[in-house]
C-alpha cells in the first residue's frame, strides 16, 4: 500500500497552510494498492516528538479517522466532516475533539506521522481515541503505509540551542 501527499514529500516540511500558523487545513492525501481483502481503512496522524524533539515525553495525536471505504483513494485538502467519504467515522484527537488539528510544535522540528491501515473488517466504535482505535484494529491490519512530514515554527526557534534534560 502506498500513501503520499501532493503538499509535501516523504520526510519534507509540511507547508504552513496545514499548520496552526496559517489555515490549519488538512493536507490532501492519496493512497493506492489497498489489498483486495480490505474492508475499511483507518488513518492516524500523530507527533512522537512532543513537546520537545530533544526530550520527547509523549506522542500527540492530531487526527483519527476510521471506517474509510477500502475503495477510497484519498482525501482532499481541507476535508471537513461532511466531505469525508461515505461511511467514514472520526475519532478524538488530543484536543479532545474530532477533526484535523495541524502541527503546532512549541519548540524544535517535529515529525508528523500519517499512518494508513487497511483492515479486514469494519469497526464498531464511537468517537474512539487513538488507543481505542489501535486496540480495536489488533488482529485486523492487513496492510499499512506511512507518510512522514516535518514542521518547525518561526525563525526564533531555529536559533535556540537544544537543551538536554
Amino acid at each position: 500500500m502506498n500513501l503520499w501527499s501532493p503538499a509535501f514529500a516523504l520526510n519534507d516540511a509540511i507547508p504552513a497552510a496545514h499548520t496552526c500558523d496559517a489555515d490549519d487545513r488538512s493536507p490532501a492525501l492519496n493512497w493506492s494498492d489497498a489489498p483486495p481483502g480490505a474492508k475499511s481503512l483507518a488513518l492516524i496522524m500523530d507527533d512522537p516528538d512532543a513537546p520537545d524533539p530533544a526530550a520527547p515525553k509523549m506522542t500527540w495525536v492530531h487526527w483519527v479517522l476510521y471506517n474509510l471505504p477500502a475503495s477510497a483513494g484519498g482525501l482532499p485538502e481541507g476535508v471537513s466532516a461532511d466531505k469525508l467519504p461515505a461511511g467514514t467515522s472520526e475519532g478524538l484527537n488530543d484536543w479532545k475533539r474530532t477533526g484535523y488539528g495541524g502541527p503546532c510544535p512549541p519548540i524544535g522540528r517535529h515529525r508528523y506521522f500519517f499512518k494508513l491501515y487497511a483492515l479486514d473488517s469494519v469497526l464498531h466504535l464511537t468517537r474512539p481515541t487513538k488507543a481505542d482505535l489501535e486496540k480495536a484494529m489488533q488482529g485486523h491490519i492487513v496492510a499499512q503505509a506511512v507518510l512522514i512530514g516535518t514542521y518547525q515554527r518561526g525563525k526564533h526557534q531555529r536559533q535556540q540551542p537544544h537543551r538536554k534534560h
